[in-house]
């Protein structure tokens, strides 16, 4: 069985921005494949269901970004998944809008909810797909950059993005992650 952890903030407030590209993804996920993501519980709303042959749980932490940890590590510890089993979807500042880039294991690459996952489960030996979103326009904080929304030209490209990193996502568990990275990760 695969955790996969959309990353995101709660609310509707941060629904449709770019720091919450882990939900969009694993919302495009769960609907391309038949998962209801419904439950509540351990911090985490969440749905179990297959993909492929790979039976699966989903999961939105409903803490904020920077506390996803504690999340991860009540579901991981409910679900008795490894941390080998874990996937993380997270958005990439240092990724051009819409790339796509599969990492496992290594630092958090400045990402505060990666790096409350590595200090939470104490390892970093997971998988994780970055979603780019693009650097910010000059003499904007990052910090505030990833709490905006798509402009309108991004917006028009993001329902082809989330179905791509979906696809990539079942790519991986269905024939293996060389192949996936092969495949989606081309510039």
């Amino acid at each position: 069985m695969k955790l996969i952890v959309g990353l995101g903030n709660p609310g509707l407030r941060y629904q449709e921005t770019r720091h919450n590209v882990g939900f969009l993804v694993l919302d495009r996920l769960a609907k391309l494949n038949s998962i209801v993501i419904s439950t509540k519980r351990y911090q985490t709303l969440f749905g179990t269901g297959w993909i492929d042959s790979q039976k699966v749980i989903l999961a939105k932490p409903l803490t904020f970004m920077n506390r996803s940890g504690e999340a991860v590590r009540k579901t991981l510890h409910f679900s008795q998944v490894g941390v080998g089993d874990l996937i993380i979807i997270h958005d990439d500042l240092d990724l051009p809008f819409g790339r796509l880039r599969f990492k496992k294991r290594g630092g958090d690459g400045g990402h505060q909810g990666v790096r409350s996952i590595i200090e939470m489960v104490g390892e970093n030996n997971f998988l994780r797909l970055k979603v780019g979103i693009g650097r910010p326009p000059k003499g904007m904080d990052p910090a505030e950059f990833v709490l905006t929304s798509f402009d309108v030209s991004e917006k028009s490209d993001l329902d082809r993005i989330l179905t791509h990193a979906s696809e990539a996502l079942g790519v991986a568990l269905s024939e293996g992650l060389d192949t996936a990275m092969n495949r989606y990760q081309k510039k």
